[in-house]
């Protein structure tokens, strides 16, 4: 049976024409949630439907170790100077985009671009596949958001502290000055002021999924 056979009904409506979801609507809010900051959107940019796809069978894949009302998918094609963290709502298809870094191992000249993924210990490059948003914590970072790997190609992100967190690196006005985001040491680091609103748009047991199509 194909991904797009055991998908519920809108999640079989998110493939149609292409798989293209846009950013740039919030997400409705869910019965007895805080409503979601009202902050302003990144430019619509539309998933790849291939990576929607993948996204999709992971869900399946390992859906009994997730929540299931939205998840968050990393477009790591996308240079780091593009909104490329993508937020959805599997109810109503709605999406929201925001910037993410990437790991330094996986770009050693710095050029906004991810070359190569790893889950080796020691080489700060990010990771690809699915990713269960785990506990809070406050680190070197600040407030964090551990992540656990649910694939071969992450499963060290425990160990490796591969976690979701905020960063002056990340911020938005390093693609004004820099045309692009620092980088990470393998983690999802978001801008300093959007952190708040990634933690409440992902929450604890939804899924991450990060890959390069």
């Amino acid at each position: 049976m194909s991904v797009i056979d055991r998908a519920t009904p809108t999640r079989r409506g998110l493939l149609k024409a292409g798989g293209l979801i846009l950013a740039g609507a919030m997400l409705p809010r869910a019965a007895g949630a805080a409503s979601l900051p009202a902050v302003p959107l990144s430019p619509p940019r539309a998933i790849n439907p291939e990576l929607m796809r993948r996204a999709l069978a992971a869900l399946e894949r390992h859906g009994s170790r997730l929540q299931r009302d939205r998840m968050a998918i990393v477009d790591f094609a996308a240079p780091s100077a593009e909104p490329r963290f993508h937020f959805i709502d599997l109810a109503s298809g709605a999406s929201v985009s925001r910037l993410v870094a990437h790991g330094s191992g996986s770009d050693p000249a710095h050029t906004g671009f991810l070359h190569r993924f790893s889950n080796q210990n020691g080489s700060n490059a990010s990771s690809e596949g699915a990713f269960l948003a785990s506990d809070y914590y406050v680190g070197k970072h600040g407030r964090s958001q551990r992540l656990i790997g649910l694939d071969p190609t992450n499963d060290n992100a425990l160990a490796r502290a591969i976690v979701v967190h905020g960063a002056w690196y990340a911020n938005r006005d390093m693609v004004s000055t820099r045309g692009m985001l620092g980088r990470s040491q393998g983690c999802f680091a978001v801008g300093e002021r959007e952190l708040a609103e990634v933690f409440e748009r992902l929450g604890p047991g939804r899924m991450i999924y990060a890959a390069k199509v």
